[in-house]
């Protein structure tokens, strides 16, 4: 009962986690919004509320960047920041860092009290940040799929836009307009670099790095080389559009044939646990030896492990690259 507790405080801590991410994202493209009406009509009216849309003045966000202020003085999270842009999260790495730790402080706490061991303190924050890198991890990921899923449609817009009387540059417009998150926003993005002087180049290479996807590594560098040397670029975008659905049409098949496999390993991870609970929860006696003495807390250990190398041995033979 008292993990029980603890698992649903943590999950309640991430749902919030979630919501205020959801909440600064929409205050971002609020203000978006506003600063290209602006633009849009040469209007120079000031705007002062941007710490209000941003939740700065949520107490709780106050405490986060304060000390969030604090720990880049003591330390550079270039590298979190940057895993923060691949996400969309509108968080430093600073802030992240101090999100999780709160919430696995919040968890141990909760543990803590419940059991009056030391050692739950400990665990509840080792849970708290690896709970909060996996959704960073997991984010990025999905991330990343929805915008390969949205790139064969994305270089038909442009192939078509260019066969129009487009320039590159208008068709990106075009693009960040039409196209919904995360394609639209990442050229947004672009397009924003661009403004501020950086070059085309740059610009397609900073994306690149952002998204990690071989099938855009490829469109850049035949944007890049079609600018060196000349040549049909709409032709060349219908090409790659071409290779590029028809690997996403592999992708989804190569799933299809393996979900069993895939399916077979979750249950072998779950089953273990699911049915140790249910004996807990109807016989919390049957178990109690195992738990207590050492060698049943050995084979415990042991055979997590076995699970997990079990788990892990299922996955490696029905994941197949398709790069």
């Amino acid at each position: 009962m008292n993990v029980l507790i603890a698992f649903l405080t943590s999950l309640l801590c991430y749902i919030l986690f979630y919501l205020f991410l959801r909440r600064r994202q929409a205050a971002k493209e609020a203000l978006r919004q506003r600063m290209a009406k602006l633009e849009n009509t040469g209007s120079g009216e000031s705007q002062d509320s941007s710490d209000e849309e941003n939740g700065i003045g949520l107490p709780a966000f106050r405490f986060v960047k304060i000390i969030a202020k604090q720990l880049r003085k003591i330390h550079n999270y270039a590298d979190l920041d940057f895993r923060m842009q691949q996400a969309d999260w509108p968080l430093l790495g600073s802030e992240f860092i101090v999100i999780i730790f709160s919430i696995g402080l919040l968890l141990g706490g909760i543990l803590f009290l419940l059991t009056l061991q030391s050692l739950n303190l400990f665990l509840g924050i080792g849970v708290g940040v690896f709970s909060g890198l996996f959704y960073l991890s997991r984010s990025i990921r999905i991330r990343r799929q929805r915008f390969v899923n949205q790139l064969g449609d994305c270089l038909m817009m442009v192939a078509n836009a260019l066969r129009a009387g487009f320039s590159f540059m208008q068709a990106m417009e075009l693009v960040s307009r039409e196209m919904d998150a995360p394609l639209g926003s990442e050229f947004r993005k672009v397009i924003g670099e661009m403004n501020v002087g950086s070059s085309l180049e740059k610009a397609l290479s900073n994306m690149s790095k952002r998204m990690e996807s071989s099938d855009f590594d490829l469109v850049v560098t035949a944007v890049l080389i079609q600018r060196q040397v000349g040549g049909n670029l709409s032709q060349i975008l219908d090409t790659i559009s071409d290779t590029i659905r028809e690997r996403i049409r592999m992708k989804a098949e190569i799933l299809t044939l393996t979900a069993q496999g895939r399916f077979s390993g979750l249950i072998l991870l779950a089953l273990p646990f699911v049915v140790c609970g249910f004996i807990m929860v109807m016989n919390p006696g049957y178990l109690q030896p195992m738990l207590s003495s050492t060698a049943g807390k050995i084979a415990l250990l042991l055979g997590m492990i076995l699970e997990f190398i079990g788990y892990v041995i299922i996955k490696r033979i029905v994941n197949i690259d398709c790069a």
